[in-house]
């Protein structure tokens, strides 16, 4: 199983997207701070995900909502 999902920093007031087939180990990747951009945003906070059984599928509801934006993408949900 695949997950698209969404993160938001309420630090950098920023969203980030991605997708991967384990949620909660990129998670607390992210909040570890493994790059300078996570760092500076910890705590990150899931605010939308969605389950795929192929992996296509989460990469292209991913680059739908890089494309839209996802602030705009969940305003439209």
């Amino acid at each position: 199983m695949y997950t698209t999902y969404i993160l938001y920093s309420k630090t950098l007031q920023k969203y980030y997207t991605w997708q991967t087939g384990d949620l909660e180990r990129r998670l607390t990747e992210h909040n570890r701070g493994k790059t300078a951009f996570m760092k500076q945003g910890i705590p990150w906070v899931i605010v939308y995900k969605k389950d795929f059984v192929e992996r296509a599928e989460a990469m292209n509801l991913e680059k739908k909502i890089k494309k839209r934006g996802a602030k705009r993408f969940l305003t439209d949900q």
